[in-house]
């Protein structure tokens, strides 16, 4: 019905369905619901759009040709090898089960799956139509329309379809990881008004995020796994039918997958992906290491390498003259909020349920002299779960705004949070840190941790006359981190406390995060721009408990529960930014983490048989999606 004719017919149809219902009344439940629900859909003032921004506008206009990052002529062809590092065993990424391969994303568009919209990567928080060409929206965002484009197949030639998105709305939510549950926790129903339109309606109203959310639901087939000879919750090394600009081709179990670009992909000519997905194939080896890797890439076994250790970016990229003209090393500054690598502690653990000791344990952290011994210096402690961006609390008290939220909040968080601005402990970089040290067997102390076994190792005894000893495991998946952890444990044991550094393999290391089955592990809480549902899958209460959530450290508090959801349904821009910052410096004076640090520019190492564009993005650099290959580049221009 026309919103038009709606807004300027409101009295007569109001009427109209009054009758109507009151000739029914006998036989619905509450007839005052359906008038209610009806008077509501008149006062709606819905907008559809090609485009969603969360608190600002579009920064393309509808008849944009393509995205400021990619090169709009880059050539078709050439094949781009990547890596990673341990193994895999299944092609399904949207289950807990299995370790699955590399290039399979389980969230927004990937080489495989595409999602109703796609993110910009340069804006904010901005989706662009992909399988749904528009999206509709009330002015208080209580439901979301999408209208699908007619072109949009699978890659066996069957259309996609409104019942797909129903379908895989609802088993992702039952059956997917537990992040899908939690990020669309406010989803009330589904339902298709054809086989090309199909409406969200959500339990909340004025969640500006939700409808964005939403709009990044990777869709599956429903014709796929719905018949018998699939089952969506077994991992499983066969190519699935997919919707994207790649085909899965090659598969060899934990060694190597392979992509072919689609020729055909339905989705080619649409503006937002010109000047992508340029690749004809793109392959992933896998190594044992990355030692091992690091190796290959200097054989040329593989195109290109974002380098995580300075070290290496610094030694370890030696090679003949006659390589060396063919190899590029760039530092490209970004504008990716950091998240938060740490030392993460399992809060389930009664060791660490003492904010003292997880506090006492920060100050054997020596990361002035490790920066400057592993480093070169070139790493910047982070002090804030929303480092290197404006959602970060790091610079300063709480401000007017956030004292409105945080005052009425006396008691329940702690004190620090009004005082002080967080700053993870710092050392001169010298290597005696003995004041640091002493600083944090003070707390211990205070803790209660007063005496020291036959092997020198702190514990205090119980109510229940057990004894608590002071020793603990630090997990990970890789040996990178085993030089800057050394130092931290010998720091630890002059404190008393007993710490050891596990590395276990990739497989074993996913089955212990998803079970909790670690005291302290080696992981980050990365973050976007624009923080919202996520959140609760990070820090919300009702997820502490449930295998497979991202609630690693085991968080149940209230406080913290609420604020997330200010967060969610923040008002504008400026408004996210001060419940952001808030809920930052909760999460930090509560010491639920020992920071490790971040590097605020990308260290990229490739060979000249690529290429990229001139402009990046500041959020990613898309490698897999918006470079190119150098020798398919000049065999056209010889043409």
């Amino acid at each position: 019905m026309n919103k038009y004719f709606l807004q300027k017919n409101k009295l007569f149809l109001l009427t109209f369905f009054l009758a109507i219902v009151s000739f029914n009344a006998p036989t619905l439940a509450d007839p005052l619901d359906k008038i209610e629900e009806f008077t509501a859909m008149l006062n709606d003032k819905p907008d559809t759009a090609y485009a969603i921004a969360l608190h600002e506008s579009p920064k393309y206009p509808k008849d944009f040709k393509h995205v400021a990052f990619v090169n709009p002529d880059a050539p078709k062809g050439g094949t781009l090898r990547l890596h990673n590092t341990g193994t895999f065993d299944s092609l399904n990424p949207f289950i807990i089960k299995g370790v699955p391969a590399a290039g399979l994303n389980y969230l927004r568009s990937g080489l495989t799956y595409e999602s109703l919209m796609q993110n910009a990567w340069d804006e904010p928080f901005t989706l662009y139509g992909v399988i749904a060409e528009s999206i509709t929206i009330p002015e208080d965002k209580h439901w979301a329309r999408f209208k699908l484009r007619d072109e949009a197949r699978w890659s066996d030639g069957e259309p996609i379809t409104a019942h797909d998105v129903i379908w895989t709305f609802r088993t992702l939510v039952e059956k997917g990881q537990p992040f899908f549950k939690a990020y669309w926790n406010d989803v009330e129903s589904v339902e298709a008004i054809d086989d090309k339109t199909v409406i969200f309606k959500f339990a909340v109203r004025g969640n500006a995020e939700l409808p964005l959310i939403i709009a990044e639901l990777p869709i599956l087939p429903k014709h796929y796994w719905s018949d018998e000879e699939h089952n969506f919750e077994e991992t499983t090394l066969e190519p699935p039918v997919s919707s994207g600009p790649y085909k899965i081709d090659k598969v060899i179990a934990g060694r190597s997958i392979e992509y072919a670009r689609d020729p055909d992909w339905w989705g080619k000519d649409l503006p937002f992906f010109k000047g992508m997905n340029n690749f004809d194939r793109i392959i992933y080896d896998y190594y044992r290491d990355e030692n091992v890797a690091h190796e290959a890439f200097l054989a040329r076994d593989y195109d290109v390498k974002i380098e995580n250790v300075a070290k290496i970016w610094y030694e370890g990229y030696s090679v003949s003259s006659e390589k060396s003209k063919h190899l590029i090393k760039e530092d490209i500054e970004n504008t990716r909020p950091a998240g938060m690598q740490a030392f993460i502690y399992n809060i389930r653990r009664p060791v660490f349920q003492n904010d003292n000791v997880r506090d006492a344990l920060a100050y054997a952290l020596d990361f002035e002299w490790s920066n400057k011994q592993f480093a070169y210096g070139d790493y910047v402690r982070t002090n804030s779960y929303f480092d290197n961006s404006d959602l970060s609390s790091c610079c300063n008290l709480p401000d007017e705004s956030e004292l409105e939220i945080l005052e009425p909040l006396r008691g329940k968080i702690p004190d620090e949070v009004f005082t002080d601005v967080y700053k993870a402990p710092v050392t001169d970089g010298s290597g005696n840190n003995r004041s640091n040290l002493q600083a944090g067997i003070k707390l211990l102390e205070e803790a209660g941790y007063t005496q020291l076994n036959e092997d020198s190792v702190r514990f205090k005894t119980l109510p229940d006359g057990s004894v608590q000893t002071l020793e603990f495991e630090i997990l990970h998946y890789s040996s990178t981190f085993e030089k800057w952890v050394l130092p931290f444990v010998k720091n630890l044991k002059r404190m008393g406390v007993l710490a050891n550094f596990r590395v276990v393999d990739t497989a074993q290391f996913q089955r212990r995060t998803n079970t909790y089955d670690f005291d302290v592990m080696i992981s980050d809480f990365g973050q976007s721009s624009s923080p919202g549902n996520e959140q609760r899958e990070f820090w919300g209460s009702d997820k502490a408990d449930i295998e497979g959530s991202r609630n690693l450290i085991g968080i149940k508090d209230p406080v913290i529960d609420d604020l997330v959801t200010q967060v969610i349904h923040a008002k504008s821009r400026k408004d996210l930014v001060t419940k952001t910052r808030a809920l930052d410096r909760i999460l930090l004076w509560n010491h639920y983490v020992i920071p490790m640090w971040h590097y605020p520019e990308w260290r990229i190492a490739y060979w000249d048989k690529i290429k990229r564009p001139e402009t990046l993005s500041g959020m990613s650099p898309l490698i897999v999606q918006t470079w190119w290959s150098a020798e398919t580049e000049t065999k056209a221009q010889e043409k």
